[in-house]
């Protein structure tokens, strides 16, 4: 049914709940785990270009740690796995990821949030990716 599973990451602990998920799939489908971690832009965008240069690269390497750790959750799982990072606006690049590399399913975790904190909260990623493309989206309550 799925061949390629896109998992994005921040790097958060709430990915492990995301990730067991998008393991069970991708074991029955036989399909390849891509990992997206995107470098989000907005948080270095007003630095002064010193600074701005040691911020992006404490967030590279905030996401190549993210990135491997769940390559290696995965590989030690038996399956195949794609890894990228990106510099940008998360939902954008996981959108523009996702009809770049054809992917099939997102997996994608949220805090579980309702009633008027889920309003005051409604621009979250996962709200985003949600609004925005064109696959199934599995969202997984990771908790607070």
């Amino acid at each position: 049914m799925y061949d390629d599973i896109l998992l994005p990451t921040d790097g958060s602990r709430g990915t492990t709940e995301t990730v067991a998920h998008a393991i069970s799939i991708a074991r029955d489908d036989d399909a390849t785990v891509h990992v997206l971690y995107v470098v989000d832009s907005r948080r270095y965008r007003a630095a002064e270009s010193e600074t701005k240069a040691e911020i992006v690269k404490s967030l590279e390497v905030e996401g190549e740690r993210a990135i491997e750790d769940l390559e290696l959750d995965l590989e030690d799982a038996g399956l195949a796995v794609e890894t990228e990072m990106r510099d940008g606006i998360p939902h954008r690049e996981i959108v523009d990821y996702v009809e770049e590399a054809g992917i099939d399913l997102v997996t994608m975790g949220t805090h579980g949030r309702t009633g008027r904190d889920r309003v005051q909260n409604l621009g979250s990623v996962t709200d985003r990716v949600l609004e925005d493309v064109g696959v199934p989206v599995l969202v997984v309550d990771i908790g607070d």
